[in-house]
């Protein structure tokens, strides 16, 4: 049966390929596994301040995850533009359970499936694309952090070159396969403002229209962004977001019963460094202010730092610390989380370089405020008091991961 199965798939495989001989069929992805258990003698369960929007990632991560991609070049043109199929299955399973990647504790999803015609002549070296795609994200790494996400299910025009500045175009009516209706989104970007030696500015406006439906609303947001190479041996990187009414996702389409009044605004500053070939990082600093007119305001300020010391070419100490607070009408609630994880880093001692191996034990420590809310917000996780540490605000976990990327 196996054989079969297998048979099977190389035949389907090189159906796709036949036709297009030529042209190379390229397998990129990502995948992260591990098995933890927490100090409460119970499966490792990670710690995040509840209303915030991320959580600092080393040694606090309680999932399988994959994502497997195939991009395919169907054909290349007379005039130097190239024809392409994309597509990519992202795979999800919590800790502690059979990994069937279905039902309650798992999910298994096509995030990407489109169609791209880049390189055009006539679009001044652009792309036409259309489909579901990952489109112009921008993460911090250490906290899995997309503070800027046009990923879309739409169509658009990319990076179209005109007088040394790239223009592109998006319209959009699904954010991700997670988004229930269908919202238009515009998104306009612009980008490739020579600011100074090694540093590059970008803008982006998103309107989001006014749905069908009672008390929905449109709403916008802008976001200017700087990055700086060059910056302690790595990049830097700078930016100011604000939106209002559904704009508030800043970024993402947010909730469309949010009217004009409800306002939000974000400053983000990150960067990267590798001083020596064996001393790397990065730090984050995030901070947003979210007015709402039913009294839900709050102030979300995020710091962290993951540094990493190559002892031997494949050997590393990794660390992280990140502290998170929201100020909110209920009162102020703290989480403070700290990692440490001696690694095996086989591809080499920079910060980037995957796989890694590693063995970690995290602790955190959180306040009242954030217990009380997360026994309204996320009963049974961490924090609160129905979780695996009780009526405790503080705990730690430990255990072994395997992160690895590849293109």
């Amino acid at each position: 049966m196996k054989t079969t199965m297998h048979l099977g798939l190389a035949i389907s495989l090189a159906s796709l390929a036949i036709p297009f001989g030529a042209q190379a069929l390229e397998f990129s992805g990502y995948m992260r596994s591990g098995v933890g258990e927490s100090s409460a003698s119970g499966s490792q369960s990670c710690f995040q301040l509840p209303g915030a929007p991320s959580k600092y990632r080393l040694g606090n991560e309680c999932e399988q995850y994959a994502e497997l991609d195939l991009r395919h070049d169907l054909m290349t043109f007379d005039n130097g533009s190239v024809l392409s199929l994309e597509g990519m299955a992202a795979l999800y399973n919590e800790y502690d359970h059979t990994p069937k990647f279905t039902g309650d504790h798992g999910w298994a999803r096509m995030v990407q499936a489109y169609a791209e015609w880049s390189k055009v002549p006539e679009l001044y070296g652009g792309s036409l694309w259309a489909g579901r795609r990952f489109y112009k994200r921008n993460d911090i790494h250490i906290s899995d952090f997309y503070y800027w996400n046009q990923s879309a299910t739409g169509a658009g025009v990319e990076d179209m070159e005109i007088g040394g500045l790239k223009y592109s175009y998006a319209f959009s009516r699904k954010d991700n396969v997670f988004q229930d209706k269908y919202i238009n989104r515009h998104d306009f970007n612009v980008g490739g403002f020579d600011s100074n030696p090694g540093g590059e500015l970008e803008f982006g406006v998103s309107y989001i229209d006014e749905p069908d439906g009672e008390d929905a609303h449109s709403g916008w947001a802008v976001t200017v962004q700087h990055k700086q190479d060059g910056f302690l041996g790595g990049s830097n990187t700078f930016a100011v977001q604000y939106g209002e009414g559904p704009g508030t996702g800043l970024g993402y389409t947010g909730d469309v019963t949010l009217g004009s009044s409800a306002k939000s605004w974000r400053v983000v500053e990150y960067f990267d460094w590798q001083l020596t070939p064996r001393f790397g990082g990065q730090f984050q600093a995030v901070y947003q202010k979210d007015k709402r007119q039913d009294g839900g305001d709050q102030d979300w300020i995020s710091v962290g730092v993951r540094p990493v010391y190559a002892l031997t070419d494949q050997f590393k100490l990794v660390a992280e610390v990140g502290h998170d607070q929201i100020d909110a009408r209920e009162g102020t609630r703290k989480l403070t989380k700290f990692t440490v994880a001696p690694t095996w880093s086989p591809a080499g001692p920079d910060f980037w370089a995957r796989p890694e191996i590693r063995l970690y034990y995290t602790y955190a420590q959180w306040n009242d405020a954030a217990q009380v809310a997360a026994n309204a917000m996320a009963a049974g996780s961490a924090l609160s008091d129905t979780g695996v540490f009780g009526g405790d605000q503080h705990g730690s976990n430990f255990g072994v991961q395997i992160e690895y990327w590849w293109d």
